[in-house]
């Protein structure tokens, strides 16, 4: 046994995980990508014909302390899609179209079939969303993260019209804002959510309140909002979209409203998913506290003018969503 690998990091086993990273990256490529995965950089086109004034949209984020239930849970096919996803979703806020994917992957000691399952998901998510996944990196660091552990992180990047930006700057008094939900807690909130539920429950008890066990339910996938929200940007004048990520509907919502403005929301609007109310009945959290941590049950909101509210919901109805009109603009 080399010296390298006596001190935890087997390069012969890296480079058989990158044979396997090949085979489902390419299943992601669109014909932008002119690179194979292993060169030191990813190859994209950039050559826009159908736009005037390309924008990239960049983002770079992680799934938190997701993670750790999706290791004690031994579960690992769905955390790359909540990356992706997540990292889709925020880039969508500006109207971007997603473009490539890339990931960092970093472990306490390199489990093959592991890593696989989660490049498996990054992988599914970036087809299900028309972007490539061209390239990332693999770290094998013992003494940094313990063997089982991980931890993973991902960019992304996609392309606006300069024109067709949306930064909230045109919200005005008496915009509506259009409440879209949640697949649950999607990927905040977790280190609450742990300390609550784990100190009470174990991953594999089936919870009669959620018709599932704990695991199943904390490990749904962080949903997707581009193949609904993006075939509608050409049809209506959406001023505002956000994300409800960590920091909940008004802390995320008023990072994209000028300053003059407030948000007057109906927080009886919708009816929140099981987990949340298990949450906070167990862990006796206070109601601020609950709206400050977690998305509710909204996982994005559209702000449009009160004159294009009802054509908005018809349409989002129409393609299988359940719209929610939660609040206003003042």
């Amino acid at each position: 046994m080399k010296a390298y690998e006596k001190s935890g990091v087997n390069i012969q086993k890296a480079e058989e995980l990158v044979s396997k990273i090949k085979i489902h990256a390419k299943s992601t490529f669109t014909s932008n990508v002119l690179s194979e995965i292993g060169h030191f950089g990813g190859f994209f086109d950039a050559r826009f014909e159908e736009y005037n004034e390309p924008v990239l949209i960049s983002s770079v984020d992680g799934v938190g302390t997701k993670l750790k239930i999706a290791i004690n849970a031994n579960r690992h096919d769905t955390i790359g899609q909540d990356l992706v996803n997540h990292c889709v979703d925020d880039i969508l806020c500006a109207g971007a179209k997603p473009l490539f994917f890339l990931d960092y992957l970093a472990f306490g000691k390199l489990n093959l079939e592991v890593a696989e399952q989660i490049i498996n998901g990054f992988s599914t998510a970036c087809r299900e969303n028309g972007c490539a996944l061209i390239g990332g990196e693999t770290a094998e660091m013992p003494g940094l993260y313990a063997e089982n552990e991980y931890d993973i992180s991902g960019t992304i990047v996609g392309v606006v019209e300069k024109k067709k930006i949306i930064d909230g700057k045109r919200i005005q008094p008496g915009d509506v804002l259009i409440g879209l939900k949640s697949n649950g807690l999607h990927t905040n909130g977790y280190s609450l959510a742990r300390k609550i539920l784990l100190e009470n429950f174990s991953l594999t008890d089936y919870l009669h309140e959620l018709d599932s066990t704990l695991a199943n339910e904390l490990l749904k996938v962080h949903k997707s909002y581009l193949n609904t929200i993006f075939p509608l940007l050409g049809e209506f004048d959406i001023k505002g979209i956000s994300h409800i990520t960590g920091g909940g509907i008004l802390g995320n919502t008023k990072r994209i409203l000028p300053n003059e403005l407030k948000l007057i929301i109906d927080w009886n609007s919708w009816e929140r998913p099981a987990i949340f109310h298990l949450i906070q009945k167990t862990g006796n959290i206070s109601e601020d506290e609950m709206r400050e941590v977690f998305n509710l049950g909204i996982g994005m909101i559209i702000i449009i003018s009160e004159s294009e509210k009802s054509k908005l919901v018809s349409e989002l109805n129409a393609n299988g969503e359940v719209p929610v009109l939660i609040g206003r603009v003042e």
